[in-house]
């Protein structure tokens, strides 16, 4: 046998299931004006990633592929290679190896920030960009021509030897003066470069 329903459930519980609706029916609409009206991001955003440079131009990659192994959607692949210093070779970073090929798979990126924390060089970080819709699967995939910073102003686009420095020590500790070849002004520090 059913039970009889009580006044409350017969008429308040179904009322009650629209108190959201009632609530929000009489407040002001906002809308976004987006994509001509676009809000700026926060400082710390997890947008796109980029590949930084020094203030020469040589890439801050090593090729150490830190930051692959620390992807927990295994969207990075890098592939190492190393520099020369011989006569008729190839110098891309300041290190014994540099990020000969560096792809970035966005279909399977959650931007998550992990693979920056993992990069000793700081070579891996990421901007405000987010707009990385596409129509195309392998327009997402992007490769390291991609992801490499500009170059700007007093740089020279590699390869070229060291100019800032005789080893990599210098470049990693930050102890070079000495502005960019072409340079009017003295050369942004690598924290400058890596924003």
């Amino acid at each position: 046998m059913a039970e009889s329903k009580g006044m409350k459930e017969q008429f308040w519980d179904p009322v009650a299931g629209f108190g959201v609706t009632f609530r929000t029916m009489f407040r002001k609409v906002v809308t976004e004006q987006y994509p001509f009206e676009k809000m700026p991001t926060a400082p710390r955003f997890h947008g796109r990633h980029q590949l930084n440079r020094w203030p020469d131009g040589l890439e801050k990659c090593i090729g150490c592929e830190l930051c692959a192994w620390a992807c927990p959607a295994d969207a990075i692949y890098v592939e190492g290679d190393a520099n020369s210093d011989a006569p008729d070779g190839e110098r891309f970073s300041p290190g014994e190896r540099y990020g000969r090929v560096y792809q970035i798979n966005y279909l399977r990126c959650i931007l998550c920030g992990l693979c920056i924390e993992a990069c000793p060089t700081r070579a891996l970080t990421m901007t405000n960009e987010y707009e990385l819709a596409d129509n195309n699967r392998a327009d997402l995939i992007y490769e390291k021509s991609d992801l490499l910073a500009p170059l700007l102003p007093g740089m020279e686009q590699p390869p070229h030897a060291m100019l800032l420095g005789d080893d990599a020590e210098t470049y990693y500790r930050g102890e070079f003066a000495a502005p960019a070849p072409g340079a009017g002004s003295a050369a942004p520090s690598g924290d400058e470069v890596s924003s």
